[in-house]
């Protein structure tokens, strides 16, 4: 799972314009919005390497919000989008 956060998370910082800007504030409040607003609920998170964490939040209706948190407590969202779609873990038998 940790694999798969930073994917998104390496493809999301490349996606981005240069000049994008993030939008920040409390996190209890993003997720009262995206639950309220969209139906956007927590799928996965991670703690990335600088001691930020990462969460993924998104829908049945497969919108999506990825929103990290800073030590600090701030929060900032750093991608939407629509088509999430969940992937069954595959656990890997003996090779043939």
């Amino acid at each position: 799972m940790l694999r798969i956060i930073a994917a998104v998370l390496v493809a999301t910082s490349l996606a981005l314009p240069a000049s994008a800007q993030s939008v920040c504030g409390e996190r209890s409040k993003f997720l009262e919005h995206l639950g309220s607003k969209y139906q956007e609920g927590p799928v996965a998170m991670g703690l990335v390497s600088d001691g930020n964490v990462l969460e993924v939040l998104a829908s049945d209706g497969g919108s999506w919000t990825i929103i990290v948190t800073r030590p600090d407590g701030k929060s900032c969202v750093v991608a939407t989008g629509d088509g999430w779609e969940d992937v069954p873990l595959l656990i890997a038998g003996p090779t043939a």
